[in-house]
């Protein structure tokens, strides 16, 4: 078998490299649609160390790097269908188009650029130029290989950039005797580019190459309607009893002998026959042989409204792209049609079969696999495409349960082990000296919650494992008040700058308060996920935002509880200047709001959610519900502005 051979598939001792392994474990952030039966039977099983056997569709944001290797130990020889559409090498693979609501209409919109993480996701692929998209594809290959069940299908999504390339790399791993298709799907239309001086045929088309994992991968013969043309041609008999219109079909089979098919007298004429003897005759009972005459060959009529239309073919005309208005467009310049995952579902899985997507982006293919009863596991790098997968899911009839997972503090493990050592105090310090750096702030010494100072501002790093938690920020204002007047570290304004990886629900509003109390300025920053990223520490391109803070009020009439949002606000770093101008009241920022009416500090559980879409862009800012028992509750309030980040906020309620 020809190999195709690049820099990096092989190390030093002529060894294939083999893809990241690391199976870590995933961690479930929120749920979706869980009634409070099964999310009560959920925390059971969790109390009494046990695992849910109830399958839940799983929304996973995360590099698939990280990803794939941690669906291994559960889902091994599980998958039945993938479908990916990796980057092609566009500028457009992790931007979207993010838009600024006023009531029915969009006053403005703007394309949101790659995140620095995705930014680094893009460089791993292309950085060395087609070497390391090589390898990178060969490493998702082998991996999503060692996931597909035995009957499994997979289908790679690409353009005429490197499909030539990755035929050769999926023969490989997947074996040429597995290759079914080369799939043509026309896209779009002919472009004008003559007029410009190009001197190629119009590109106009993707490809999908299609592979089974084994000769008995699943096939559903698919089929699309007779064209008018193909009716009038062929369908030209009518029966005079019945009206209905049919064609005459061969009953004979040429050299038979060899395919073993039977030979024998019918009707007079000896032949090598499409079907035995008591077949034949069973036809013609059925009135379905016709002999025109006497001495002639007897054909078989096939009915109209019997055939289930032509087969398709591998070049596929007759599905079109997400049009400017059409309703499941989102936004994304990459985004794919449902019918186009339609099709190759229907065909490749049955029902209950799992299918999985590991760049959803838009999230089409969990849309279908829902729509068609298949179970999915969708994941992807970008936040906002998964803010958007969820929003298009929400919107399909009796969505089923679904849970938003990621690697958290696991992933953040590794990193720090990799870059700062094993040894865990030496370890701790480089990591906070390290993130000091990429904000600009002196490391200082002396204290154990006060790491640094920028600016007369003190600044607290918090751990990669742990969220800043309310008791974190009672030692953290210990400390600074002891520290007043102490020396050269000293604080020397009354600020303190808090940097952490995660947040406690409750903590801005609570924690603020309680800094306003102590009259200390207070601050809370996220630390970027970017910092992970080599390339992008060099850059400098590390920014670190403060959280959003986010106004509810609370309103109590028995059982009956009503939470209104009155107030967002957050640091719109990433919106532009003539967009920002456009936005005239708070509510403008907020594209998803969630409700958790009962959080029991597990996970957060989606009970209740208004947002916007194409179809409704109106957002409810209130919310009611009525409790069965009472009893003191924790209500947690989610939203999800323009960009996909999110903010929350906590209430406690006695009813």
């Amino acid at each position: 078998m020809v190999e195709l051979a690049w820099e990096g598939k092989y190390d030093k001792s002529g060894k294939k490299t083999a893809p990241l392994k690391i199976p870590l474990p995933l961690q479930t952030v929120e749920t979706i649609n869980e009634s409070s039966q099964e999310r009560q039977k959920s925390i059971d099983l969790f109390l009494h160390r046990e695992h849910s056997t109830a399958w839940r569709n799983r929304l996973i944001w995360g590099d698939k790097k990280y990803v794939l290797p941690s669906l291994l130990p559960e889902f091994a020889g599980k998958i039945n269908m993938v479908y990916i559409d990796p980057p092609f090498d566009t500028g457009e693979d992790f931007s979207y188009t993010a838009r600024v609501p006023d009531g029915e209409d969009e006053v403005e919109s703007f394309l949101k650029e790659p995140s620095i993480i995705e930014q680094k996701a893009w460089r791993d692929t292309w950085g060395k130029g087609l070497d390391s998209y090589l390898q990178w594809m060969w490493e998702t290959l082998l991996v999503l290989r060692d996931l597909m069940h035995p009957d499994g299908s997979i289908y790679v999504h690409l353009d005429w950039h490197v499909s030539h390339y990755v035929k050769p790399i999926c023969d490989e791993v997947f074996s040429p005797e597995n290759f079914r298709n080369e799939i043509v799907w026309k896209r779009t239309t002919a472009h004008s580019h003559a007029k410009q001086g190009t001197v190629h045929y119009a590109r106009v088309h993707d490809v999908l190459l299609f592979y089974g994992n084994s000769e008995s991968a699943t096939w559903n013969q698919p089929y699309v309607q007779h064209s008018d043309k193909y009716v009038e041609s062929t369908y030209r008999s009518v029966d005079p009893e019945t009206g209905r219109y049919y064609a005459l079909g061969d009953l004979t089979v040429t050299n038979g002998g060899p395919k073993g098919n039977p030979k024998f007298k019918f009707l007079g004429i000896e032949r090598y026959w499409r079907y035995n003897k008591e077949k034949m005759m069973k036809l013609l009972e059925a009135g379905k042989i016709v002999q025109a005459s006497p001495g002639a060959v007897p054909r078989l009529k096939r009915y109209l409204d019997e055939s289930p239309g032509t087969e398709v073919s591998s070049i596929w005309t007759d599905i079109s792209p997400v049009g400017a208005q059409a309703q499941e467009r989102v936004g994304y310049a990459t985004q794919k049609p449902e019918a186009l995952l339609e099709r190759i579902m229907t065909v490749s899985t049955r029902e209950s079969d799992l299918v999985l997507d590991c760049f959803v982006g838009s999230g089409t293919t969990a849309i279908v696999a829902e729509k068609l009863n298949r179970r999915w596991i969708a994941c992807d790098l970008s936040k906002f495409a998964i803010h958007t997968t969820r929003k298009r899911l929400l919107s399909v009839t009796n969505v089923k349960p679904f849970v938003i997972q990621n690697l958290g503090k696991y992933e953040r493990q590794i990193w720090q082990a990799a870059e700062f050592g094993e040894s865990s105090e030496a370890r701790v310090q480089s990591y906070r000296q390290f993130v000091l750096q990429l904000y600009n702030a002196t490391p200082i010494v002396g204290y154990s919650w006060l790491h640094g100072i920028r600016s007369g501002r003190m600044v607290h790093v918090g751990a990669v494992d742990s969220p800043i938690a309310p008791g974190d920020v009672t030692q953290i204002l210990t400390e600074f008040r002891k520290a007043i007047g102490t020396g050269t570290d000293a604080p020397r304004t009354n600020g303190v700058d808090v940097l952490g990886w995660d947040f406690a629900f409750e903590l801005n509003e609570l924690a603020k308060q309680q800094a306003s109390q102590a009259k200390v300025d207070l601050r809370f920053l996220r630390i970027p996920r970017d910092v992970l990223d080599k390339k992008a520490v060099e850059q400098g391109d590390i920014k670190f935002f403060e959280l959003g803070s986010l106004g509810v009020d609370l309103k109590k009439k028995g059982r009956k509880v009503s939470v209104e949002l009155t107030d967002f606000v957050i640091p719109p770093d990433d919106v532009p200047q003539d967009v920002q101008k456009n936005i005239t009241h708070w509510s403008q920022w907020i594209d998803y709001i969630g409700v958790d009416w009962d959080n029991r500090s597990d996970t957060f559980h989606n009970e209740w959610q208004s947002y916007r879409s194409r179809k409704n862009p109106e957002l409810q800012t209130v919310a009611n519900h009525t409790y069965q028992e009472s009893g003191q509750y924790l209500i947690v309030v989610k939203v999800v502005d323009i960009l996909g980040n999110d903010t929350t906020k906590s209430l406690k309620v006695q009813i």
